[in-house]
């Protein structure tokens, strides 16, 4: 194979006639393309939240009311814009109003634990942070002397609903209106403060709009930069790619706070002037009775997401027959399941490739199309690069040597939908890229037509359900026990979340402890989806001449012992 094979981009024949070689870069910001939208559509519903509608020009005034207390509050151009909320519209909200301010704003996954939080917020140096009651009560009380925020805004997952939604609603269960000292409630500011047009700063692609983390080579979490110009671009992408048009709407399955949701939900509803259905949190039974309700016909999610659906009781009599824009990314997705799905509900799942530093999507199958399966690896395609993605595969070892059709090599991309670089990390930046590519760390292989496999991982990260979970994080936490001498933490494959967490422990001399007592000790101090599933104990780890923990033997082992299972 030439160089040249990936530059003549064999995959533009499998575009849709309708989706042009490549799309024109953005010339306004999101806070300028969602303004549009409320007033080319006011009375459209934005936001779908369970049963309730926010119309774009309400969701506008409410934006404007809270860019205009953050301006009173010093809330300038650069500043950074903390949220930390479930799948609710203050996270729309917030998000639009740092934008109108000219901040950045950074999303924070709510299954954070305090040590987790207090890392990202001091890392963004957040000014403002936006969450939901009682996260700001477990989690983010304790932390906030030690950060540089200077207001909290808390809120609830009951605002916009009417009185016994707490009953009403499966995945609202327990929830309750909490009365908070050192905060200002979000619906007071609405109602209180008036908009001001002088709160409007002027923004351009070029700023940056989102710091979104994603975990690193060190195990710290990076804060990837991306500008109005990433999320716009992407959001446009799939706008043309899967032809969102007035008459469709948006299933908001995937988490805001991730890179998918952020840019193929949020993104894509306010840059297309479309319905975004949310529901707090992903619950199967609550899922398919709304995608009955408002027949939503685009979603992208994780594939667990519709092995939930499907697995759900009752699902064989629900219709989903309007969702036929169906796309999932973020895990291996086995054939299996899309068949399965489609047997049982009419739905075709499309598959499609991102990453935080890619603003979501870099490739994807065709809509309408079926994806191939790769017969070395039984891999589902990833489908083809999108419009202005310049994709190609290099050496593990040598980023510089491209390889041929048909060989496994590390995948790099460059493009508009490529991040800028990591927050205040420039070593971890010069790491990312070779040559303007942005080296992923998947492995993969392109057959002749241009459609791409993944079919392995360079990194040792661990993918749980389209969450990214460092081996060293989880370790870390390991040692933190009395009784840890050595621990070593893989990924293994699970039916259900693509992969789960395994960690192998050395005990100290004289120390005792269970596997329960050791997961139950991670879960509460991490994430939901990082603490370890699966611990074995050794009586000594394997290492290499250097001492090194031989991770591929241990993964290896973890690996035959669950296929065995």
């Amino acid at each position: 194979m030439s160089p040249s094979t990936y530059e003549s981009k064999p995959w533009l024949e499998s575009y849709a006639e309708y989706v042009p070689r490549e799309l024109p870069l953005p010339e306004k910001s999101m806070a300028d393309l969602f303004e549009e939208s409320a007033r080319r559509v006011p009375d459209r519903d934005a936001i779908r939240y369970f049963d309730k509608t926010i119309s774009f020009a309400e969701l506008d005034r409410m934006v404007n009311s809270l860019a205009a207390r953050f301006a009173s509050w010093g809330v300038e151009k650069g500043d950074r814009v903390a949220v930390f909320t479930q799948n609710n519209p203050q996270f729309l909200i917030a998000q639009y109003a740092a934008w109108k301010r000219g901040a950045a704003m950074v999303p924070l996954n709510p299954m954070f634990k305090q040590r987790e939080l207090d890392y990202h917020l001091n890392d963004s140096g957040a000014k403002v942070l936006v969450c939901l009651e009682s996260l700001y009560r477990d989690v983010a009380r304790e932390v906030l002397p030690n950060t540089k925020v200077e207001h909290t805004v808390t809120t609830s997952e009951l605002d916009f609903l009417p009185e016994g939604a707490a009953e009403k609603y499966p995945n609202l269960k327990g929830s309750k209106r909490l009365d908070l000292d050192g905060t200002t409630d979000l619906m007071e500011i609405i109602r209180q403060t008036p908009p001001d047009e002088t709160a409007r700063v002027p923004t351009s692609p070029e700023d940056i709009a989102c710091l979104v983390y994603t975990s690193g080579t060190t195990g710290k979490p990076k804060g990837a930069v991306e500008t109005h110009s990433n999320i716009a671009f992407n959001a446009e992408v799939y706008r043309t790619w899967m032809q969102i048009g007035d008459e469709d709407s948006v299933f908001g399955v995937a988490p805001l706070f991730h890179i998918t949701g952020l840019v193929g939900h949020g993104a894509l509803a306010g840059v297309a002037g479309v319905p975004l259905v949310i529901f707090h949190r992903f619950e199967p039974q609550e899922a398919l009775r709304l995608i009955e309700k408002w027949r939503p016909t685009f979603t992208v999610g994780a594939i667990t997401v519709f092995i939930a659906m499907m697995g759900a009781p009752g699902s064989e009599d629900r219709d989903l027959s309007s969702l036929q824009k169906c796309y999932s990314g973020g895990a291996p997705i086995a054939p299996s399941i899309t068949e399965q799905f489609e047997k049982k509900f009419g739905v075709y799942i499309h598959n499609i490739y991102g990453l935080t530093e890619s603003n979501s999507p870099t490739h994807a199958v065709p809509y309408g199309t079926r994806a191939p399966v790769d017969e070395a690896s039984g891999a589902l395609s990833i489908g083809v690069p999108v419009p202005n993605c310049e994709a190609k595969l290099v050496g593990l070892e040598d980023p510089s040597q491209e390889v041929p059709v048909g060989e496994t090599g590390e995948f790099a991309a460059r493009g508009p939908m490529i991040f800028s670089y990591y927050w205040e990390k420039p070593e971890e930046t010069e790491r990312a890229f070779h040559e303007g590519y942005f080296l992923t760390g998947d492995v993969a292989v392109m057959d002749e037509d241009g459609f791409f496999y993944i079919v392995d991982r360079k990194k040792d990260m661990i993918n749980v359900s389209g969450y990214k979970v460092w081996p060293r994080e989880v370790e870390d936490m390991l040692y933190q026990h009395p009784a840890v001498k050595e621990a070593a933490v893989v990924g293994i494959p699970d039916p259900y979340r693509g992969e789960t967490v395994k960690a192998f422990v050395a005990l100290k001399e004289g120390e005792s402890v269970t596997a329960e007592d050791l997961i139950q000790f991670c879960k509460d101090r991490m994430a939901a989806y990082k603490y370890p599933r699966e611990i074995e104990f050794l009586d000594e780890l394997p290492k290499t001449a250097t001492g090194k923990f031989l991770r591929r033997e241990l993964r290896e082992k973890a690996r035959t012992e669950a296929q065995a299972t």
